[in-house]
């Protein structure tokens, strides 16, 4: 059987926005890019995050940095 991609079942609206705990791969160790963003984010925001988080709390510590950052948000 071929390699593919998605699935025969559409999702419901919002399929494209996962909860980060329900990532196949959300245990893993967050990557570089993840890595290398929140460090930014954190600094910005004046906050220290642990450095051996998984992807999935990765994600979740840069959504709610994003919405503090006013580089992201926009706010002067």
């Amino acid at each position: 059987m071929a390699d593919t991609l998605g699935s025969p079942n559409s999702e419901p609206e919002g399929g494209f926005e996962r909860d980060p705990s329900d990532w196949v791969t959300g245990d893993e160790p967050m990557t570089d890019a993840q890595r290398s963003y929140l460090d930014t984010l954190a600094r910005e925001a004046g906050e220290e995050i642990p450095a051996d988080i998984t992807k999935a709390e990765a994600s979740e510590h840069i959504e709610r940095l994003q919405g503090k950052s006013k580089r992201v948000s926009g706010d002067s």
